[in-house]
């Protein structure tokens, strides 16, 4: 089983993006949290994380080319703008799930806007980084 782990605009930046909403932890302690739990799951994860739109869009169509199984993305503010990756998620049917950090629905009214949502087999919202790890499981045990 190969899962992508997509991550959208400023994840680079955990650890100094607005720690009191994002942890101190950074994207790398994210990345080895993520494989050492895929590592135990025996599933394999490759990451991506752009703060580009357009690649986005590449990077989830790609993975229909590559046969990935399950796509985890917190598409961050794309979230709340973003039809091409709705688009994109919906063209390649591949069981995704959405993932964010803090919990979009207790913050700005714009961020309770999730056009990705539509498409996605769950979400996870408000878990801090374990939330990846609810994703990576969810989409373990049921594909």
């Amino acid at each position: 089983m190969h899962i992508l782990v997509l991550n959208g605009p400023n994840m680079n930046m955990l650890g100094i993006r607005q720690p009191e909403i994002y942890g101190k932890a950074t994207y790398q302690d994210l990345v080895e949290m993520i494989s050492a739990e895929a590592e135990k799951l025996g599933v394999r994860v490759s990451f991506f994380q752009s703060n580009h739109e357009g690649a986005l869009v590449d990077a989830i169509q790609q993975a229909y080319f590559d046969h990935v199984d399950g796509i985890i993305i917190n598409p961050a503010a794309y979230t709340h703008t973003s039809v091409a990756l709705l688009d994109a998620v919906k063209a390649v049917g591949i069981p995704t799930v959405e993932v964010h950090v803090s919990d979009p629905d207790s913050r700005e009214e714009f961020r309770r806007v999730s056009y990705i949502r539509a498409a996605c087999a769950a979400t996870i919202r408000g878990h801090g980084l374990p939330g990846y790890i609810e994703a990576l499981h969810y989409l373990a045990e049921g594909l």
